[in-house]
């Protein structure tokens, strides 16, 4: 204490916020165990939300990769229903015409097979895995932008015999180990010759048994009609050729003709994905308050475990907002130890996963400060009536009760 000059009155000495900082850090280090287990219930909750964060924004960027890899400008055309309610059908021309578009930059084709594949002629009709058979244009592999997994597309060559190219998840379903080997196809024994990657805009494709236009028509009874349309055009023109494919590709029938853009599909996983991540952001805030309410406790059992130190600092000179700010020192203090655990919590957590599916670490900074102000919040709330009720414990009574 000190005097104000010309004055009996003494003026309590000021702590700074150093000194602050020092008496609560004091208080929490005589007390580790209570502390680390009132921290890990912050960390949990930190950690939870960050990952949550982390896994969700290292999703997108991989999606938003693949989609600058792949290209946002592939259109589809498919059959759509007729005005009685039946299946439409795409003329045979249908490619042709749609090549006929200015800004169309590429287009191929896809029909719709009505033959079953299995690994061998000894396996029941029934069992056909729901791999579709598509007959294929030569330069599918090209506008949708695929990649052979294993062996070779189709050759102006081996596109009129009897071979096949197999989907992904056909290639699995089929038991296919690689090319070389030959499967049952409508009838015929068919050579596999080539393997897919999985095709993130095209998934049709993962579960379908390709074979060549020409080979379909001989071996299979393929009528010729295309199921499906694969349009690349230029990309600040999508709009517009999506606009008049319809009526370009059936001029006699536009609206029997469905279009659309598979990476809109992509979007649409990716708001899904947005409503699942904000129910786990909930459940990370309510392990959040559980931590808060772990240090209100710490911070009460505190209080009336220290009453005797209260009591000595109240009669030593320390005043009321001294003893409020020790105690709010070590109510942020312990919540700021959680947020750095669980901030180290959640960033490891988010690179082990994004790191086993092969995703870009992204950890957004604003998720982390946002993370420490929920934490310094909840943190202040819960040591704030604590930190009241120790400022209000009178010196006599505190040491009387020692």
């Amino acid at each position: 204490m000190t005097r104000r000059p010309g004055t009996t009155k003494p003026r309590p000495i000021r702590l700074s916020p150093a000194d602050v900082a020092r008496l609560g850090a004091a208080g929490l280090l005589a007390r580790p165990l209570r502390v680390f287990l009132s921290a890990l219930g912050i960390a949990i909750g930190i950690g939870a939300m960050l990952a949550v964060v982390g896994i969700s924004n290292s999703s997108r960027a991989e999606l938003d990769r693949t989609l600058d890899r792949l290209g946002t400008n592939l259109l589809t055309a498919a059959p759509g229903k007729t005005q009685a309610g039946e299946e439409a059908a795409l003329p045979e021309r249908s490619t042709a015409l749609a090549g006929r578009i200015g800004p169309v930059e590429s287009v191929s084709a896809t029909g719709a097979v009505d033959r079953s594949v299995y690994r061998n002629d000894r396996i029941p009709a029934g069992q056909t895995g729901s791999i579709a058979v598509l007959a294929t244009q030569p330069d599918l592999l090209t506008v949708v932008d695929a990649t052979m997994r294993a062996g070779s597309w189709f050759t102006p060559a081996t596109a009129s015999y009897p071979t096949v190219v197999l989907g992904a998840t056909a290639a699995r379903r089929l038991d296919v180990p690689g090319v070389g080997v030959r499967v049952w196809l409508g009838g015929e024994w068919f050579a596999v010759i080539g393997i897919l990657a999985p095709v993130p805009l095209v998934e049709e494709l993962d579960s379908a048994a390709l074979v060549g236009w020409d080979a379909a028509r001989t071996y299979l009874g393929f009528d010729g009609h295309p199921s499906r349309l694969y349009v690349r055009a230029a990309p600040p023109q999508v709009a517009a050729v999506r606009a008049v494919l319809g009526r370009t590709v059936n001029p006699e029938a536009p609206n029997e003709v469905a279009v659309s853009r598979p990476s809109d599909a992509l979007a649409a996983q990716q708001a899904t994905d947005s409503a699942l991540n904000g129910l786990l952001l909930g459940l990370g805030g309510v392990a959040l308050v559980v931590g808060g309410v772990g240090i209100a406790n710490t911070m009460v059992i505190s209080v009336l475990e220290r009453r005797a130190e209260v009591g000595l600092r109240r009669a030593l000179g320390a005043t009321r907002g001294q003893i409020r700010g020790q105690f709010l020192a070590e109510s942020l203090l312990l919540s700021a130890l959680g947020c750095a655990g669980g901030t180290l919590l959640g960033v490891v957590v988010t690179s082990l996963y994004a790191a086993s599916q092969g995703w870009p670490v992204v950890v957004p900074p604003w998720a982390m400060a946002g993370a420490l102000a929920a934490t310094l919040l909840i943190g202040a709330v819960a040591g704030l009536y604590p930190a009241v009720r120790a400022s209000r414990l009178a010196p006599t009574e505190a040491l009387a009760g020692t």
